[in-house]
């Protein structure tokens, strides 16, 4: 697996470097940090979300897990653990490399402290309090602003509830999924989404992510 992607990440002019445990793999993140971490969760040594939140620990590199445990708690514990996507065995190369595209596009943004972050025709500028989408300015209250700017933040990033709620509504949040479920509601009516194309995608029973529309593959 790891030869073929390898190979096929090649072709198409990335610089791939691989390792073969979870400890070459922090060995060589402190060589020098990568553009972005493809990480399986069955390695020989260390398991994979461990390796996962040690890296997350002390960089913002984008991590895509590759595995092939698709349960759903195993997903949310790689994503709590700071994974930006998680793609399960057997997928597409085409999936894949939309998901590192993604990924490298998200490193490069650099939008943890900027003012201004736009995902695809999403604009928020944080210091006024406005936010658009293709222009048109939006109608938010205050916690659906809080809730797109978390997400634009994070742009094609995989964010958990339990980061949501608790980034959001505080400690008053903790286990109210069903307030997620309402604003992100209200917030997919505002932004005029639909269901084959959104802006604003749902993992089930893990979290939500902000897109830009079409980027990633159906």
């Amino acid at each position: 697996m790891t030869t073929v992607l390898r190979a096929a990440l090649q072709a198409r002019g990335y610089p791939v470097r691989t390792v073969a445990t979870g400890t070459e793999a922090l060995d060589a993140m402190e060589d020098g940090p990568p553009a972005l971490v493809v990480l399986d969760l069955a390695l020989p040594d260390i398991d994979g979300v461990e390796v996962c939140r040690q890296i997350r620990s002390w960089s913002d590199v984008a991590i895509i897990v590759v595995t092939a445990d698709g349960a759903e708690d195993r997903k949310v514990a790689a994503f709590d653990a700071g994974a930006d996507d998680y793609v399960t065995k057997p997928f597409s190369f085409r999936e894949l490399e939309a998901r590192v595209r993604v990924g490298l596009r998200r490193g490069a943004s650099h939008t943890a402290d900027a003012p201004t972050v736009q995902v695809g025709d999403i604009v928020v500028d944080i210091p006024h309090h406005w936010a658009t989408v293709g222009g048109r300015l939006l109608d938010l209250t205050p916690k659906e602003f809080e809730l797109l700017t978390l997400l634009a933040r994070n742009p094609g990033r995989v964010l958990t509830h339990d980061t949501l709620l608790a980034r959001v509504w505080g400690r008053e949040g903790a286990g109210h999924v069903e307030y997620l479920r309402v604003y992100a509601r209200a917030l997919r009516q505002k932004l005029g989404d639909d269901a084959a194309n959104p802006r604003l995608v749902t993992e089930p029973g893990i979290g939500y992510r902000l897109v830009d529309r079409g980027e990633l593959p159906a």
